[in-house]
C-alpha cells in the first residue's frame, strides 16, 4: 500500500486491469495515486475491501464486477458499513456492473467486425478460424465465438482487453468502464 494512495480500484483480474489502464490512457486520466488491485477473482473482494477500508489516508474504494457476481460485492460493502439494498446502489459506492463480464462489454461496444479486425491485427486470425471450425463453436453466433476466443488461451484475455479498449473511440467505451474512469478522474 502506497502512502499517497487516494483511490483503490478492485478488479477481478489482469484483463480488467489491462482494459482500465488502456481506457485511462485514452481518456487522459492520470492513475498516479490510484492503486489497481487484481482480486484474482471476485470472491476475494471481501478481503480487499476490509484491507483498504480505514487504511492510511482512507482511500476511496472503487471497482468493477460482473452481474452474476454482484452478491459478493454487495456483501463486502455491507460488511464495511455501506448499506447496499441491491445492485442499483453499487454505483453510489463506486462499483460498476458489467452485463455478463468485461469481455462481453468490450465485444458489444466495439462490434464484432472491429473485434475480428483487432484479432487479425494481433496475428491471431488463424487461431480464431480454428476455434470457429470446432463442432462445439461452428454454429454459435460470432459474438459468442469471440467471447470464448478471448479466454481460451493463457494471457489472451489480458492481451485482447488492452487491444480492444485501445481500438475504441472514446464514445465506444462500455458504460461500466466509462463510469469507473469518470469516478477515478473526479
Amino acid at each position: 500500500m502506497r502512502a499517497a494512495t487516494r483511490k483503490v480500484v478492485l478488479l477481478e483480474g489482469v484483463s480488467d486491469i489491462a482494459a482500465l489502464t488502456a481506457a485511462a490512457k485514452a481518456h487522459h486520466v492520470d492513475l498516479s495515486g490510484v492503486e489497481l488491485v487484481d482480486l484474482g477473482g471476485v470472491t476475494n473482494v471481501r478481503r480487499e475491501t476490509a484491507r483498504w477500508h480505514g487504511a492510511s489516508g482512507d482511500p476511496e474504494i472503487l471497482g468493477l464486477c460482473d452481474a452474476p457476481e454482484v452478491r459478493f460485492v454487495e456483501q463486502a460493502l455491507h460488511e464495511i458499513g455501506r448499506p447496499v439494498r441491491d445492485a442499483s446502489d453499487l454505483p453510489t459506492y463506486g462499483f460498476f456492473v458489467c452485463h455478463a463480464d468485461l469481455e462481453e462489454e468490450l465485444i458489444r461496444a466495439l462490434g464484432t467486425a472491429q473485434v475480428v479486425a483487432v484479432i487479425e491485427q494481433l496475428g491471431l486470425g488463424a487461431k480464431l478460424a480454428t476455434l470457429q471450425q470446432q463442432p462445439a463453436w461452428a454454429d454459435r453466433p460470432l459474438d459468442d465465438q469471440l467471447h470464448r476466443f478471448c479466454g481460451v488461451a493463457s494471457g489472451r484475455k489480458e492481451l485482447l482487453a488492452d487491444a480492444l479498449t485501445t481500438a475504441m473511440q472514446p464514445w465506444q467505451l462500455p458504460e461500466p468502464l466509462r463510469a469507473l474512469i469518470d469516478r477515478i478522474a473526479s
